[in-house]
């Protein structure tokens, strides 16, 4: 059995939640011992932090999703920064930007989802910690303000989609790449050429679970945690590499990242 670290799991969700202790249990008989859990709005950072304080292998990050862009308030960023004072967590996340969602609508704008981000990214310099990143339809805006925001904390690029090209300009930032259920799809070509391309050690695993389904998931049912090793096989194949390389490097990345022991 190959020893994994879940990069992104949303484990307070009550979706996985509901499913415990058994599913707690199957992670780890499935060789996935610990998990990085990312906030996405105030209204749950309560929830988060009590399921995180339960477990030493549970990882607590804290931070304001774009896809709640319309529910945040100028409050919730000071609520943010006592909670990371007081709680500690490993990163700020997942924190971004989201083209993919209406940007017409009014919270979601280009210009409201980027205040959002860079106020959590000088955050994340002051308090020095890597951030989480979320990025759908918005990986060059991204790196291009975290070159202008200097960041140098680090972090990871959370279920990338995009090309080697901006993937190295994400890791000549100190990121590292999450990949995670998109590999189990045959129809997901591209992402595979880059799993098989990118440096080994610049990638983490990650599901994502509850959401981001993987192939042959029965229809509305939540993404397991304790399905990572199926990414992990996945990976094996493309590469053509040891799955106990792979473990061990990609465990070392999270851990190296996110500076855990």
């Amino acid at each position: 059995m190959h020893q994994l670290i879940d990069s992104h799991c949303h484990w307070d969700d009550p979706r996985l939640q509901d499913l415990q202790p058994t599913l707690w249990q199957s992670c780890v008989d499935h060789g996935v011992s610990q998990l990085v859990v990312p906030g996405t709005q105030k209204a749950f950072f309560k929830r988060q932090i009590s399921v995180c304080e339960q477990h030493p292998s549970w990882h607590l990050a804290l931070g304001l999703h774009p896809y709640f862009s319309d529910r945040h308030l100028p409050q919730h960023l000071v609520d943010l920064a006592h909670a990371i004072h007081l709680h500690r967590p490993v990163a700020v996340g997942e924190i971004g930007l989201d083209f993919a969602l209406d940007t017409t609508l009014e919270g979601f704008s280009i210009s409201d989802q980027e205040r959002w981000f860079i106020a959590q990214v000088q955050l994340a310099q002051q308090v020095k910690l890597p951030i989480i990143v979320h990025s759908r339809k918005a990986n060059d805006r991204l790196g291009q303000l975290l070159r202008q925001l200097k960041f140098d904390q680090g972090g990871i690029v959370h279920g990338f989609n995009g090309s080697l090209q901006q993937a190295q300009k994400f890791t000549q930032l100190g990121f590292k790449i999450g990949l995670g259920g998109t590999l189990t799809y045959d129809r997901a070509q591209a992402m595979r050429r880059l799993a098989k391309t990118l440096p080994l050690a610049d990638i983490v695993l990650e599901t994502d679970a509850p959401d981001m389904p993987m192939a042959g998931q029965v229809k509305g049912s939540p993404n397991l945690p304790d399905q990572l090793p199926r990414v992990l096989a996945v990976l094996g194949k493309l590469r053509q590499e040891s799955l106990l390389e792979i473990a061990a490097r990609t465990v070392t990345n999270t851990l190296e990242v996110l500076r855990l022991k």
